[in-house]
């Protein structure tokens, strides 16, 4: 292991290098942190050392060359696999090590693995992101850290090399929390800005004009910000967020609903709409694709749209 360990910066392992993992990576590499990192997919591996990071065969080997670490999966079997699995981070985990839990999970997902990190001495932290990929990418990000505030404290400089806003919001589990007030707002105004497009559409309209105008005005979001130029152009590959894994976001915030016993019916009535888009085989396509949905719905789509 030859990871160049800096006087001045913590070394930072990240597991899972995908959008957001990846992002975090290149912003890191810029802002003069050594950074290291575990992906199974060799082509992610590559865009690692690309970007001057080293890539490592296991987990495991991540913990032993990092000082700490950013998980960013997509799944509670991978993050199981990561940190209980043979060669994952808890055997080789050790006192002033934070773990920093950066994915939408169940927060029982994330309590389960944090018993067998803290028996080490090492930090678990519950810090969900707030941000598309294409946000990642320029480090418009905002961090929702909860948990240990010293742990928290102590991984700070690492937040800040790659988010414009970082946050300790509570104790363990109130990141996830406010995460689900974020995306249920992010779900509501995605849908929003695809209706609104919509009726200008058929009203007649140029978007881009409408798009200027908006952005401007009152009844902007950034929602509609960041997501209404992919419906102008009726683009959503490579995308930001994927229809398919944000419908594991939805589940979750239904379901944390349903058990704080709060009602969403906004949030509930822009489902169908989500997965509609699945059922038109949208499932890697960006969630702006829901404007493609509303104009199939509306009669109003031309014959090379998908």
């Amino acid at each position: 292991m030859s990871v160049n360990r800096s006087t001045l910066r913590p070394t930072v392992g990240i597991i899972g290098l995908g959008i957001m993992g990846m992002a975090y990576a290149r912003n890191l590499r810029k802002a003069g942190f050594s950074v290291a990192g575990f992906d199974p997919m060799p082509a992610a591996a590559a865009a690692l050392k690309e970007c001057g990071g080293e890539a490592f065969d296991s987990p495991r080997a991540v913990a032993e060359g990092c000082d700490h670490i950013l998980i960013a999966l997509a799944s509670i079997p991978a993050l199981r696999d990561v940190v209980l699995g043979a060669e994952g981070i808890a055997d080789a985990a050790r006192p002033g090590m934070v773990v920093a839990e950066m994915g939408t999970l169940p927060i029982d997902a994330k309590e389960e693995v944090k018993p067998a990190l803290e028996e080490k001495g090492a930090a678990l932290l519950d810090c969900p992101v707030s941000g598309t990929g294409a946000q990642a990418a320029v480090g418009d990000l905002v961090v929702y850290a909860s948990g240990d505030k010293p742990a928290f404290d102590a991984i700070l400089p690492v937040f800040e090399g790659f988010a414009r806003d970082v946050r300790h919001v509570g104790p363990f589990g109130a990141g996830m929390k406010l995460k689900y007030v974020a995306n249920l707002l992010v779900t509501i105004h995605n849908l929003a800005a695809a209706e609104a497009l919509l009726l200008a559409e058929k009203s007649g309209l140029d978007l881009q004009m409408v798009y200027d105008a908006i952005s401007s005005g009152a009844g902007s979001s950034r929602m509609f910000e960041v997501r209404a130029p992919m419906m102008i152009k009726r683009e959503y590959e490579p995308a930001t967020m994927k229809m398919d894994v944000y419908m594991k976001d939805l589940t979750l915030i239904l379901d944390h609903g349903r058990d704080v016993r709060a009602p969403l019916p906004l949030m509930a009535a822009s489902l169908p709409y989500y997965m509609a888009a699945l059922s038109e085989g949208r499932d890697k396509e960006d969630t702006a694709a829901l404007f493609e949905v509303l104009k199939v719905l509306s009669g109003h789509v031309e014959k090379e749209a998908k």
